[in-house]
């Protein structure tokens, strides 16, 4: 369900990130993501949420999620980050599975960070992070994370006591850093992983 980067924990200055496919699935922009972060240093965890199944477009990805059910995604998503959650996870995603990990790390009083691509989720009143360091980066505009939705988003994250920074790249496509798809914009992708690997470096 999960591919590890290694069985060893994450050194001193680096980090044990799970990282949340989009609804397209495990994509190889996913893993080329992943082996990004693991040039940087970090350890990276990469669930398989749909087991394989992958799609080319947002509306063929929806399709496989509801099928699937949020339920048994949730759990699968659990437990792949179950065996490392003491060492102190970043929870990372795209999309879909920046929602998964928003979701994740609200619950996980030991997690270091949270890196969100393209996609956020609702929050719960009575929710926590207290000092957690956030940060977004979202197409501007994105018919999927509306103006209004990040500004309430983004006020009941610091409500929650989270570090939150939301980073827009405007003219982007939604998920603007998978190279394989029609909203792949280099210059906006490019950016948004330089100022995401030096958070990562700042955790």
């Amino acid at each position: 369900m999960y591919v590890p980067a290694t069985t060893e924990p994450a050194t001193s200055g680096s980090s044990t990130i799970v990282l949340f496919h989009s609804v397209c699935g495990l994509r190889p922009a996913v893993h080329a993501a992943a082996d990004r972060l693991r040039a940087a240093g970090h350890e990276v965890i990469v669930p398989d949420l749909f087991d394989g199944r992958t799609a080319d477009s947002v509306g063929d990805g929806m399709e496989i999620k509801e099928e699937i059910g949020k339920e048994t995604l949730l759990r699968r998503a659990v437990t792949a980050a179950a065996p490392y959650s003491d060492r102190g996870l970043v929870y990372a995603g795209f999309s879909f599975g920046g929602a998964v990990a928003q979701n994740l790390a609200l619950a996980d009083a030991k997690a270091r960070g949270l890196l969100l691509m393209h996609g956020t989720s609702d929050i719960a009143e009575d929710a926590e992070a207290d000092d957690l360091p956030v940060q977004l980066h979202v197409a501007d505009p994105d018919p999927f994370e509306p103006h209004d939705w990040l500004t309430a988003w983004y006020l009941q994250m610091q409500r929650a006591g989270a570090d939150v920074e939301v980073f827009r790249y405007p003219g982007a496509g939604h998920l603007f850093t998978d190279p394989d798809l029609p909203d792949h914009d280099p210059e906006a992708a490019e950016s948004a992983w330089r100022t995401a690997l030096g958070f990562l470096a700042s955790l």
